[in-house]
């Protein structure tokens, strides 16, 4: 077993050192295949007992080293003590480590009972579709935690996956899959046969097969042309300390600097300011259906006056209070006089002189964060639990549908995609089909300080501009904010840990493209062949029975 536990820890490590921000995706390509040995090699052998149990612990061993590596950065968020002081959340940490883990050893474990119980074939097939499923449900269900979906290992060579425009990151997953198994069937063939004529096809294949897309993109990237009308806009980064400065100064202080940094540094064709999440009001929040009342929100209308096609738009944290518990949502809490209900949203302004007030809530929410996954079913169970790990109890506000913000003095029809938000590719194209020829991501992730957190969400955010052919606007509390144009570049940047401000120009493209218009094609064909082959391989399960029955 020594053997197999190295095989393991290798594709922990090529897993991991082919990741974002550092690694090298050509690594992907060959990550999954000393695992698949391992697989293949214990199912042959009759000496070995409890083979899927085996087999589990070698894929939990090598998703552990992946995970763990990839995200340690996760153990800076903060938790306060039963004295009040900060310390570093070793659990927010190991939670998602642990659970990623298993999920992904589950999926694997599957792949070994279909190929056991179907054949190889249908097992090979079975594993590329299994595992887009996989990656397909971390984007939709309540525990949400999309950051290991295969497709983002290219995010920091976005010039290799340019056809994205078509495929979306489950292009970049199938792509890595096939890879994965042409390997791994011709090293099988070389281990068991010892014929030279095997590993000279693999070398010519897997050279076809990583090569010919690659060269496909640049081909693409070179001859983009981006597209649209010019927008001038100036991102504002504040540069607040999100456990000392953000939620503990008074919200007028904040909103104080952020204003200056705006008269500093506005020029006389600026159209857009943006700002990062939750900008606005700081310690506290504004009221829903009080906004026009709001003296930061008058005041930012005054500011926007200065300029006729002048429009401000920033993250803000509002509230909606329901005065009787008949009217309050599903997500709503209830306050400190037992009373009065509400719910607390984070959210998108877009503030204007000669425009109503648009408001976007985000509702791509950060599981034990902004939620609680499915209260309805564990706060009975687990109660105030989450409480003791630095979670939450509540769930934040959302909203059903995405909405664009427009305006009457400009062709500009903004997508405000806030923070997590902007790693989800086909929830992207809910905007862009909504009219959006702009991205404006706000986005505060600073909770794990100068780290690759804040790098990995910049990079998987930036392949958003690919599939859709827009250009984003990217301010960040602390940085990095950034203008990315509709080819991936980052045009134009602040570094992460500087206040400042930066203007800048992108062009609002008004085509849709073919990823834009048919979403995560690719996972509703492997959910397909999933269901097929699953069905066959329960059926192949129920025949045996029978014919040993008869026996």
């Amino acid at each position: 077993m020594k053997k197999y536990i190295a095989y393991a820890i290798a594709t922990g490590l090529l897993l991991t050192a082919g990741w974002p921000s550092h690694g090298f995706p050509l690594l992907l390509f060959i990550g999954f295949v000393p695992l698949m040995l391992a697989e293949h090699q214990i199912s042959q052998r009759a000496e070995f007992k409890k083979k899927g149990r085996k087999i589990f612990g070698l894929s939990f061993l090598a998703f552990f080293i992946w995970n763990a590596a990839v995200i340690w950065w996760l153990h800076y968020a903060k938790e306060t003590d039963a004295n009040g002081d900060l310390h570093n959340s070793w659990s927010a940490y190991l939670i998602p480590v642990i659970a990623n883990s298993l999920f992904m050893s589950i999926v694997f474990q599957l792949y070994h009972f279909v190929k056991k119980r179907a054949g190889n074939l249908y097992g090979l097939i079975f594993l590329p579709a299994i595992w887009i499923c996989f990656d397909k449900l971390t984007l939709n269900w309540e525990l949400t935690w999309p950051w290991f979906n295969l497709g983002n290992g290219f995010a920091s060579y976005y010039e290799w996956v340019q056809w994205y425009e078509y495929t979306g990151t489950f292009g970049g997953a199938l792509w890595i899959w096939i890879v994965n198994i042409v390997v791994f069937f011709y090293m099988t063939a070389y281990i068991n046969k010892k014929e030279i004529k095997y590993l000279n096809k693999l070398g010519i294949y897997t050279t076809i097969l990583i090569v010919v897309p690659i060269g496909i993109s640049y081909i693409i990237y070179a001859n983009y042309k981006e597209e649209g009308k010019a927008l001038n806009v100036l991102v504002l980064q504040p540069d607040l300390d999100p456990y000392q400065d953000k939620y503990t100064k008074d919200g007028l202080q904040v909103y104080d600097d952020l204003k200056r940094l705006t008269l500093k540094n506005i020029q006389p064709n600026t159209q857009f300011v943006v700002a990062p999440e939750t900008a606005v009001p700081g310690s506290s929040a504004l009221v829903f259906d009080n906004l026009y009342k709001d003296l930061i929100v008058q005041d930012i209308q005054q500011l926007t006056k200065t300029k006729k096609d002048l429009h401000f738009v920033t993250g803000a944290s509002l509230i909606r209070i329901y005065p009787v518990s008949s009217l309050a949502t599903e997500t709503a809490s209830v306050m400190n006089d037992g009373i009065t209900w509400y719910d607390a949203y984070n959210s998108a302004l877009q503030i204007g002189s000669n425009d109503s007030i648009q408001v976007y809530h985000k509702s791509k929410l950060v599981p034990g964060v902004e939620n609680f996954p499915y209260r309805q079913y564990l706060m009975p169970i687990i109660g105030e639990f989450m409480l003791n790990f630095g979670g939450t109890t509540k769930t934040l506000g959302v909203q059903p549908h995405r909405s664009v913000f427009k305006n009457k003095t400009n062709t500009a029809t903004v997508a405000p995609v806030i923070c997590y938000e902007s790693i989800y590719g086909e929830y992207t194209t809910e905007y862009v089909r909504e009219g959006a020829n702009v991205l404006f991501t706000m986005t505060n992730d600073s909770w794990w300080g100068s780290t690759d957190g804040h790098r990995q969400l910049l990079l998987y955010g930036n392949l958003r501009a690919i599939e859709n052919r827009r250009a984003i606007v990217r301010s960040a509390n602390s940085g990095i904010s950034a203008f990315v144009n509709q080819r991936g570049d980052i045009m134009k940047s602040l570094p992460y840990g500087e206040q400042g401000a930066m203007n800048g120009t992108v062009l609002m493209n008004s085509k849709l493209t073919f990823y834009t218009k048919y979403g995560d094609l690719i996972a509703r064909i492997a959910m397909l062949i999933m269901g097929i082959i699953l069905a066959y391989t329960f059926a192949q399960k129920l025949l045996y029975k029978e014919i040993v029955k008869k026996k």
